[in-house]
C-alpha cells in the first residue's frame, strides 16, 4: 500500500515509523504547508498514493481533503471535529461522488464506537460524551476566557452544549466529542460537558447512551506521546490500527 502524509507533528511522526517498520506499507509522500525536501505543498503533485493519512488537524483537512478525495485518493483523518463544519462536511461527500474515493474516519482517542455505530440501527434515546483534562490540557481553548486556569481547585465545568457546538468551539479539543457524535446519535443529539478537574492525572473521557440495545457507560483515561503532552497517544496508535485492518485478509466490519 502506498502512503502519504499530511503533517509532520508528534502524531505524523508516530505513524511514520510504523509505516517504515511494515514491509506491506510504503511512504511515498508528504503534505506540507511550505516546500521542503520529499514533501509538497499540493495534493495533486504527490505521486500515485493509495492513501493520505491526514495527521495535520482541522486545517489540514479542510485545505487538502476535497482535493485529494476528488482525485480518487482515499484519506484518513483524525480530524473528526472538522465534520461539524455542514460546509466542509457537504464538500467532502461531493468531492467523494465525483471522486470515487472515500473519507475513512479513525476512531482516534476514544473506543467503543463501534457499539454506538451498532446502537444507532436500532435507535438511541441519549447519547453524552463528558471530557475532563487537567487545567492545563485545556490552554489555548475557549477555556481561558471562562476560568481562571491558574487558580482552578474543583472540577469546573466550562462548557456544556452539542457536539457541534463543541467541536467548533474546541477545534484541538474536542475531536472526540466528533466521533462520538458520527458513530452515534450525530452532531445536534449528542450532548456534551467540558471539564478543567485539577485532580485529573491524564485525559479523562466519558460516554454514556441508552437505546433500544440497552445502556453503554464507557470510561477511558487517556496518554499523551512522549514528543507531544499535547498528543494522544491512542489517536495515534488508531490511524496506525486502520492501516493494518486496511491491508489485513480477515478484519472488523
Amino acid at each position: 500500500m502506498r502512503l502519504a502524509i499530511i503533517g509532520k507533528g508528534a502524531i505524523a511522526g508516530y505513524v511514520t515509523d510504523a509505516i517504515v517498520a511494515r514491509p506491506e506499507l510504503s511512504l511515498v509522500g508528504r503534505v506540507l504547508r511550505q516546500p521542503q525536501a520529499h514533501a509538497v505543498t499540493d495534493v495533486a503533485d504527490l505521486p500515485p498514493v493509495d492513501l493520505l493519512i491526514d495527521c495535520a488537524g482541522h486545517a489540514g483537512l479542510t485545505q487538502h481533503g476535497p482535493a485529494a478525495i476528488s482525485l480518487g485518493i482515499n484519506v484518513l483523518t483524525l480530524s473528526l471535529g472538522a465534520l461539524a463544519d455542514a460546509d466542509l462536511a457537504a464538500t467532502l461527500e461531493q468531492a467523494a461522488r465525483t471522486g470515487g474515493a472515500q473519507l475513512h474516519l479513525a476512531s482516534g482517542a476514544i473506543g467503543a464506537l463501534d457499539a454506538l455505530r451498532a446502537g444507532a440501527v436500532g435507535g438511541l434515546t441519549n447519547v453524552t460524551y463528558t471530557g475532563r483534562k487537567p487545567p492545563a490540557g485545556w490552554r489555548g481553548s475557549p477555556a481561558e476566557e471562562a476560568l481562571d486556569l491558574d487558580t482552578l481547585t474543583d472540577p469546573t465545568t466550562h462548557f456544556t452544549g452539542t457536539a457541534r457546538k463543541a467541536a467548533l468551539a474546541y477545534p484541538k479539543n474536542a475531536n472526540v466529542a466528533a466521533a462520538v457524535a458520527l458513530a452515534g446519535a450525530g452532531f445536534d443529539a449528542t450532548q456534551v460537558d467540558l471539564i478543567a478537574d485539577p485532580s485529573a492525572t491524564g485525559n479523562i473521557h466519558d460516554i454514556r447512551a441508552d437505546g433500544a440495545f440497552g445502556t453503554l457507560a464507557f470510561r477511558i483515561t487517556g496518554a499523551s506521546l512522549p514528543d507531544n503532552p499535547r498528543s494522544s497517544a491512542l489517536a495515534a496508535m488508531s490511524a496506525v490500527a486502520a492501516l493494518s485492518q486496511a491491508t489485513s485478509p480477515i478484519r472488523f466490519a
